[in-house]
This record gives C-alpha cells, sequence and structure tokens, in this order.
C-alpha cells in the first residue's frame, strides 16, 4: 500500500512539475473565501485515484476535489496539491499529499515535493523516511532558539483574534515563525526537524492526515487545543517534539476560546 501511494504521489508530482510552466493559461475556480481550484488540482486527484482504484477498487477515498468515495474500512484521504495559491503564484512551496486510514487509524503516508524531489513517507510502527534517510523530530528544549511553523486562518476571520493571541505567545519566545503557506509540508518539516513544532486552526484532514503520520513515526507528539487527539475532526493542531509540544500547548491554551476546544 505504501508503494501504490508512493507510485501515485510521484505521477502526481509529475503532472503538477509538467503544468508550473503554464500557469498562466489555467482554468481556475474560487471555491470559497481565497479557497482555489485549479485543472491541475483535478488532473492530479484524478491521477491518483485512478491508481488507487486500479490496486484497490474495494477502497473508500476521501478527496479534496471530488469529496469521499465509498469503500470498505480503508479510506484513502488525498490531497493532491496542497498549497494551490502558492503554485498558482509561482512560490515554490507546494506537495502531494496521501493517507491511507483503516478503520479511522492513520496506516501509511507520502508527502512528495515535485520540486525539490522530496518524498517523505511513512507506516505505523515503521519509522518516517526522507527519500532513503530516517527522520526524527528536533531534540530542541527551549522555545528560546526554536523555529516554529504556523498556517493562518485565511478562510475566515472568525478565530482570528484567538489566533494573533497564539501568535503573539509565541512569537515573543521563539527564535522566528514562519508561514510557507503547505500545511503538509510544514508537518514534514517537523518530522525532519526542519521545524521545531507547528500549530494550526481549522486545517482540513486531506491537508494534515499524511504529516500527523510522519511526526508520529518521527517520534513526535501531535494534539488538538484540548490536548486530545480529535485533530482530524476539529482541525486544530499542535505538532512538535514531546517536549516542544508542551512548551507550545502552554503558551497557547490560554488563547483557546470554547469554540475552538
Amino acid at each position: 500500500m505504501l508503494n501504490i501511494a508512493i507510485r501515485a504521489a510521484r505521477s502526481a508530482g509529475d503532472l503538477i512539475l509538467r503544468s508550473s510552466d503554464n500557469i498562466g493559461q489555467l482554468n481556475i475556480d474560487q471555491k470559497g473565501k481565497n479557497d482555489y481550484a485549479s485543472e491541475v488540482d483535478r488532473a492530479a486527484e484524478r491521477e491518483i485515484i485512478n491508481i488507487i482504484r486500479t490496486a484497490y477498487p474495494d477502497h473508500a477515498i476521501l478527496a479534496e476535489e471530488s469529496g469521499l468515495h465509498q469503500g470498505n474500512d480503508f479510506v484513502w484521504v488525498i490531497d493532491p496539491l496542497d498549497g494551490t495559491t502558492n503554485f498558482l503564484h509561482g512560490f515554490p512551496q507546494y506537495a502531494v499529499s496521501i493517507a491511507l486510514k483503516y478503520r479511522g487509524r492513520l496506516e501509511v503516508a507520502v508527502i512528495y515535493d515535485p520540486l525539490r524531489d522530496e518524498l517523505f513517507t511513512a507506516k505505523r510502527g515503521g519509522g518516517a523516511m526522507l527519500n532513503s534517510r530516517r527522520l526524527r523530530v528536533t531534540n530542541q528544549t527551549s522555545m528560546k532558539g526554536a523555529l516554529i511553523g504556523t498556517g493562518f486562518p485565511f478562510k475566515t476571520d472568525l478565530h482570528l483574534d484567538a489566533y494573533i493571541g497564539m501568535f503573539k505567545a509565541i512569537t515573543t519566545e521563539a527564535a522566528g515563525i514562519r508561514r510557507a503557506g503547505a500545511a503538509a509540508l510544514d508537518l514534514a518539516y517537523v518530522a525532519a526537524g526542519r521545524l521545531d513544532g507547528f500549530w494550526e486552526i481549522g486545517v482540513m484532514e486531506w491537508d494534515m492526515a499524511a504529516g500527523i503520520l510522519l511526526i508520529k513515526e518521527a517520534g513526535g507528539v501531535v494534539t488538538d487545543f484540548s490536548f486530545n487527539d480529535n485533530y482530524l475532526t476539529s482541525g486544530n493542531v499542535i505538532a512538535g517534539s514531546p517536549k516542544m509540544h508542551q512548551m507550545m500547548y502552554q503558551l497557547i491554551e490560554p488563547h483557546v476560546t470554547d469554540n475552538l476546544k
């Protein structure tokens, strides 16, 4: 199953790269406020689904552009192009994200950055890898000197005040905060030790499912804002090494409103 996910991610990545030279000619739809999809998103998703369906015709699929395809207890969770806005602007930070759940438990994860040819993979109990190198989360033990990733709540202003409070609390303690615009890669970078931690409000399941398994298999901790594991449902996530996660949670928790719990 991991090999199928890798094949699908690489095939979609090749399609995305071939399209990157013709961005100006693409058809683009606005799905909602600051939420866009291009014909490349849809073509990459069709490519992924075709490869998965050929290998596992009875599996269910949850895909960003086409929604839920019914099936058995296996569910493939797909974001064919995480960072569409980056892609459409030629900003080089986007990826393909594929995860597999079995009866609700994450089993397989692949995040592929076609621009850098970086393939992040994980399977439950088998560790996390970047190409052929095993991954471990950072051993940073202090917020001083830490580099933290985040994502702005750009689709709605509903939680903006809470987010600004969290942002202020962390930015005054950490060495720096990065908002690169592709949550899947942000989470992969936590697993790889490139970021010490990450938090965001309102992440979609297909944006974070693969990254969450990567972090866990790299020795990290992932929770929602209530210190529970309902992040795939709530969309609210804090991730990092055990020590970094604890420090981030202590800074974020005072700013968590009732509707974020």
